[in-house]
């Protein structure tokens, strides 16, 4: 302000021209990309395409046992997952995933695999993972996925309450959520 007038070092028109690029890099709106973005243990490979995305929705279940090697020490332990898997808009369910691990689509494809790595989930939340699959049986979805990624877990940790001799065999059903995301 000088003697009550108002002066602009930059003009007006250069600042209009650049609002639109400003307002883009503080968009809240997720960038879309074919793989997500995801801790380097849970990465898949180079080269390996996103088939389909999925939205698991369903329980683990997990079983007081004693802990091996360490005799009168209970432990809860997984025992088996069954979920159904929704499309990514949770409109349609498309599939199932059972112990194995078993993938299975509504088109009577399935694929197992094998873990192979796993990251922290949230706080409360079972970790994200990475798994190798097995050739698939039967044609349709399943059908050359090669990779399985299990992301944005929520839930399905192990129970909370105690786990001793006199509940040993007790089972218990944990819900959870996880996107699975499968590669070719």
């Amino acid at each position: 302000f000088k003697n009550g007038e108002t002066t602009l070092k930059t003009p007006i028109r250069a600042v209009l021209s650049i609002a639109p690029f400003a307002l883009l890099g503080c968009s809240s709106m997720p960038m879309m990309s074919s793989a997500p973005d995801v801790p380097a243990t849970v990465a898949v490979p180079a080269g390996q395409k996103v088939s389909m995305r999925t939205v698991g929705v369903g329980e683990l279940t997990y079983e007081c046992r004693e802990k091996q090697g360490a005799a009168g020490t209970f432990e809860w332990v997984f025992v088996a997952p069954t979920a159904t898997l929704w499309d990514a808009n949770r409109t349609k369910a498309v599939g199932k995933y059972y112990g194995g691990p078993t993938w299975e689509a509504n088109d009577g494809s399935k694929v197992t695999g094998k873990q192979l790595a796993i990251s922290p989930g949230k706080e409360g939340a079972i970790p994200l993972q990475l798994v190798q699959a097995a050739p698939a049986t039967g044609s349709g979805a399943m059908q050359g996925v090669t990779y399985i990624q299990r992301l944005n877990t929520v839930g399905g940790v192990a129970p909370k309450e105690p786990c001793a001799s006199a509940t040993a065999g007790q089972r218990r059903q944990v819900k959870y959520e996880a996107d699975y995301v499968f590669y070719k």
